[in-house]
């Protein structure tokens, strides 16, 4: 790659169908997606050359473009193979592809019927969410100044472009504090997630809680530790959780594409050690999408931390 700006590297992107050059990927300043919000995306993580859970991702792509009203046009066969041509393209071994699809520049203004529906995915390196460092002590979170809205008011349950703009207003307001990422409270004050992953908390009962997704994304990180928990007999709580049973908590981490499983050493000034479920939990994810090694990593970094 030869520059750190997203519009100023080598390399393909596939776009409306055809690979074209990186730098050749433009869309016009009147675009739809781009005044109100008519996009829809996924992230996902390249492991040794295998896209993980690619189709989950396409699937949901789908049915987040359908929650905003339009139709794909291409199926999930077609995207799932782009994604993996892009990859190829790019020589992307260990890394990070993003599909995104959007209304284009044929109307101007909040109606758009009429608008041709744009589908891009770029792939490039992406080692990790957060440093290492951080992310094996454990990252801090505080509270966002901003909440996850209702059911009735946003679509909640598409990875949709909008949605993430209190996400970063919230990551700068506490970036700003020197925290790494925020924690988001939903409309009724209930704990919900961070500003791009999903929470997990240990109450010290040997059981796995976590926020039941009814005003967030169910994760397909989420998901999978949920299943590797259970395979391992660790039963999984999906339930109301309050921000005053934060400080309860004997251990939290987070879970997403990007993050990965993420531990977290501090919400709102009350600390937290990885532990023994958080590291057992990274180490069946990170075996679980191939990569080498983490295991010794996480233990190590727990035996540290004790």
């Amino acid at each position: 790659m030869s520059s750190a700006h997203f519009d100023d590297r080598d390399g393909h992107i596939w776009h409306d169908g055809k690979m074209v050059p990186w730098r050749d990927a433009r869309i016009h300043v009147l675009t739809h997606a781009l005044h109100y919000a008519s996009s829809v995306f996924e992230g996902e993580r390249v492991y040794g050359g295998t896209i993980f859970k690619l189709t989950e991702h396409t699937e949901r792509l789908v049915m987040s473009a359908r929650t905003l009203g339009f139709e794909l046009p291409y199926s999930v066969a077609e995207i799932d193979a782009a994604c993996n041509e892009v990859c190829a393209a790019n020589g992307i071994v260990d890394g990070y592809v993003r599909p995104v699809a959007w209304r284009g520049s044929e109307m101007m203004g909040v109606s758009a019927q009429a608008t041709k529906i744009h589908m891009a995915i770029a792939a490039w390196p992406w080692p990790s969410y957060f440093s290492p460092e951080a992310r094996m002590k454990g990252i801090r979170l505080k509270t966002a100044p901003w909440r996850r809205p209702a059911p009735g008011t946003a679509p909640v349950h598409a990875k949709a472009a909008g949605l993430y703009m209190i996400c970063t207003l919230s990551k700068h307001a506490v970036e700003a504090e020197g925290y790494h990422d925020a924690l988001m409270l939903d409309w009724r004050g209930q704990v919900a997630e961070a500003t791009g992953a999903n929470i997990f908390f240990v109450f010290g009962d040997g059981r796995l809680h976590t926020p039941t997704p009814d005003c967030f994304l169910d994760g397909i990180t989420r998901r999978t530790v949920i299943d590797l928990a259970r395979a391992r007999g660790i039963e999984v709580v999906e339930r109301v959780i309050m921000p005053d049973e934060i400080p309860s908590a004997t251990e939290v981490f987070l879970t997403g594409t990007a993050a990965e499983v993420t531990p977290v050493g501090e919400i709102d000034g009350h600390a937290f050690v990885p532990a023994e479920l958080t590291m057992q939990l990274l180490e069946d994810y990170e075996k679980a999408v191939g990569k080498n090694g983490a295991g010794n990593q996480a233990k190590d970094a727990a035996s540290s931390a004790a």
